[in-house]
C-alpha cells in the first residue's frame, strides 16, 4: 500500500505530488490522524477547521 502525503499548507491527504485541495507542492510524509469531510458547507467540523473543501486530511503534520 502506497504511503499518502500531507499538504503542510491544508493538511489535504494525496497519493500525488500535488495537493488536489490548494494546489501546493509543499507535502510532508510525517501525519498523523485522520479527518473525512463529506460535505464541508455542513459540517461544524470543517467551519472550525477553516476545511472549504470535502477531502480527506491529516490531522496533525510536521
Amino acid at each position: 500500500m502506497a504511503k499518502e502525503f500531507a499538504c503542510k499548507k491544508c493538511k489535504a491527504l494525496t497519493l500525488g505530488k500535488m495537493c488536489p485541495v490548494c494546489k501546493s507542492t509543499e507535502l510532508s510524509k510525517d501525519w498523523s490522524g485522520i479527518l473525512l469531510i463529506f460535505d464541508s458547507e455542513k459540517s461544524k467540523i470543517a467551519s472550525t477547521l477553516e476545511i472549504s473543501a470535502s477531502h480527506k486530511y491529516a490531522l496533525k503534520v510536521t
